[in-house]
């Protein structure tokens, strides 16, 4: 099992920053990719970036240029760096670790993130 604890949320101005935080425990061994992921009222769940064990990063074409997605292997942690936060950024945002050797993922709790003036 993986267990994935977030941080970081909050209310923040357009145009604002946050970083948020997602440390894993558990069986992080086998982790082969991590990323965030977030869901807007009424919407799907949706990706915004990810990061594998060898430091490939995909982001979502809506936050290229303004999201900063990486990884520190020593502290089991991924972070979401955000600037120029805009009022469409407005989500839960969720951490996502995939074992794929073993075709299992594992979600955190979610944090809220909420962009408003």
């Amino acid at each position: 099992q993986v267990q994935l604890v977030e941080s970081g949320g909050g209310l923040v101005q357009p145009g604002g920053s946050l970083r948020l935080s997602c440390a894993a425990s558990g069986r992080i061994s086998s982790i082969n990719v991590m990323g965030w992921y977030r869901q807007a009222p009424g919407k799907q769940r949706e990706l915004v970036a990810t990061i594998t064990s060898s430091g490939s990063i995909n982001y979502v074409d809506s936050v290229k240029g303004r999201f900063t997605i990486a990884r520190d292997n020593a502290k089991n942690t991924v972070y979401l760096q955000m600037n120029s936060l805009k009022p469409e950024d407005t989500a839960v945002y969720y951490c996502r670790a995939d074992r794929s050797a073993y075709h299992l993922r594992y979600w955190g709790q979610g944090t809220q993130v909420t962009v408003s003036s």
